[in-house]
């Protein structure tokens, strides 16, 4: 007689501290507030962003959008390879009393790539402009909780997707800087 294997610990936990932070998300002020965040990082933030770069420091402004940009495709590339590789169900998907607060933009949870984008872009833009992280850090903490909160993604999603974010951007600067630089 075979019995299922039993979750690991580490997934007990992920799928505890997913349940604890998605039952936030049933006070409306907590959700509106998470969904507006997320729905900013899908990339009408990053836009913005990159067009106040222009018009505010012309050519300089431009060289930092495109190295968003350039960061925004790899890191793109790098996610949606990750989520076919790994196609982790959503939180939502495979465990009934988690709740998806707003509707998911593909199938896959691993890696969060609204988090993977949001600290590439935010390592890339303060490396540019210190000045902005006092708006960019807790924006971007936001977007990861955003993903647990609404029901999308597993805190490790989000914690892998930091990593993946912050060495993408790391490399990113070492790379880039020097080109632009020139």
């Amino acid at each position: 007689m075979s019995t299922a294997p039993q979750p690991s610990w580490w997934s007990q936990s992920d799928s505890g501290w997913c349940l604890r932070a998605n039952r936030a998300g049933s006070r409306l002020s907590i959700r509106r507030y998470f969904a507006a965040i997320s729905r900013l990082g899908d990339g009408v933030f990053w836009y913005t962003l990159m067009a106040a770069m222009v018009l505010v420091d012309g050519r300089e402004g431009l060289l930092a959008s495109l190295h968003l940009a350039v960061t925004g495709v790899v890191a793109l590339s790098l996610y949606k390879g990750l989520k076919r590789w790994t196609r982790r169900p959503r939180p939502f998907a495979a465990d009934g009393r988690i709740r998806a607060w707003i509707a998911p933009l593909d199938e896959f949870s691993f890696p969060s790539g609204h988090t993977l984008h949001a600290v590439a872009f935010t390592v890339v833009a303060s490396a540019h402009y210190p000045a902005l992280a006092w708006l960019l850090l807790p924006f971007t903490a936001s977007v990861g909780i955003s993903r647990v909160v609404l029901g999308l993604h597993y805190p490790s999603d989000v914690l892998a997707a930091t990593a993946i974010g912050g060495g993408l951007a790391g490399l990113s600067l070492w790379i880039g800087l020097p080109l632009l630089a020139s």
